[in-house]
């Protein structure tokens, strides 16, 4: 089964991103394949103490690689979260390690208010400085770890999927510890919001990431000049896949910044979800937008992050779900318009 995840290719600092879609399988490692990882390199720690690997010998340790903009990691999540509680009590330690993709998940307000916000009670590892990801030797989100009681690496998963796999592979590192009292269940899920699994038959969209080091698919006539504010105009058409801007905006390397008073944004897209990671700019104001389907307000199409008419508030660098169509699949024109300079749009995801 093919699994979406996102590679990095690392620069200084490490933050720009491409998104493949690739088939990776479970792995069971053997000693020797172990590299030396360690939480040491932590800039913060959100719902617990430091924590240290060599100090959780004797217990199962899943270490959950994530940032908090990740769809295909959103999407895993509500597995983790239950893990943890489920099995808090016989021997596994969950620990999340937040390593940023974008510049603005740096920051600790966020990651803390997407801790919030996602309902993450478990231990989390602030990697800004992508120290623990390089000690794993780690290139993907989703990215997830089982380590046994002596500290070696059993058992690794990159991207969404395999959930009963996953938890089958914890209850027998639980059992290696101790055979007593390890439930046999497993879990049953059907997360909704942004976190519902995405509907794959109907993806024929990719992520479109809308700065000039990434995006594909940019439509406004003259094309991309880069770090300057240029006057778009929208084609009079779209191909799928095809996006554009009005107004006055600038084009950077990892985002398009709104330098006019007002602005749109238009994508023809094929999927049932629609998400798009955006951001209200230095001032962090919040900054109201209005989405449309095809010229019409998005009804009972709307995602979680909007209503039935279309209007959403930013409020602060996240991804919001804008659309979730019911029914059939088609292709269609997604507008976006905001009526306040400054804010900042990155990515686009669809489900």
């Amino acid at each position: 089964m093919l699994n979406p995840m996102k590679v990095p290719y690392i620069t200084i600092p490490a933050i720009l991103i491409t998104a493949v879609i690739i088939a990776v399988t479970p792995i069971q490692f053997t000693p020797e394949q172990d590299n030396n990882p360690s939480l040491a390199g932590a800039t913060g720690w959100i719902n617990s103490t430091p924590m240290k690997l060599e100090d959780l010998r004797g217990k199962i340790v899943l270490v959950d690689f994530w940032t908090y903009t990740c769809i295909n990691w959103r999407r895993t999540m509500p597995y983790v979260r239950d893990w943890a509680s489920k099995y808090k009590d016989q021997g596994l330690v969950v620990i999340g390690v937040h390593t940023p993709e974008f510049s603005f998940e740096h920051e600790l307000g966020n990651i803390t208010n997407a801790n919030r916000e996602m309902n993450i009670t478990y231990a989390v590892a602030v990697d800004s400085n992508y120290e623990i990801w390089n000690s794993f030797l780690n290139n993907y989100w989703p990215a997830l770890y089982l380590i046994d009681g002596n500290g070696k690496i059993r058992y690794k998963k990159f991207g969404e999927g395999d959930y009963q796999e996953i938890e089958m592979m914890i209850q027998q590192l639980l059992k290696e510890l101790s055979p007593k009292n390890i439930s046999l269940q497993l879990t049953e899920m059907k997360p909704g919001g942004a976190e519902a699994a995405a509907d794959w038959k109907n993806v024929e969209s990719p992520e479109n990431y809308v700065g000039y080091g990434q995006t594909q698919g940019f439509a406004s006539p003259g094309g991309i000049i880069t770090d300057e504010p240029v006057k778009y105009t929208l084609p009079t058409e779209l191909k799928r896949n095809q996006w554009a801007l009005a107004g006055e905006w600038s084009f950077g390397r990892e985002k398009v910044l709104l330098t006019g008073k007002q602005g749109k944004l238009i994508y023809r897209f094929h999927a049932r979800d629609l998400n798009l990671i955006i951001g209200p700019g230095e001032k962090r104001n919040p900054i109201k937008f209005r989405v449309t389907i095809d010229g019409a307000i998005p009804g009972a199409s709307h995602g979680m992050d909007i209503d039935e008419y279309g209007n959403g508030t930013i409020t602060y660098p996240r991804m919001y779900q804008l659309i979730r169509q019911q029914g059939l699949i088609n292709d269609h024109n997604f507008q976006i318009e905001f009526l306040t300079p400054k804010v900042e749009v990155y990515d686009f995801t669809f489900g």
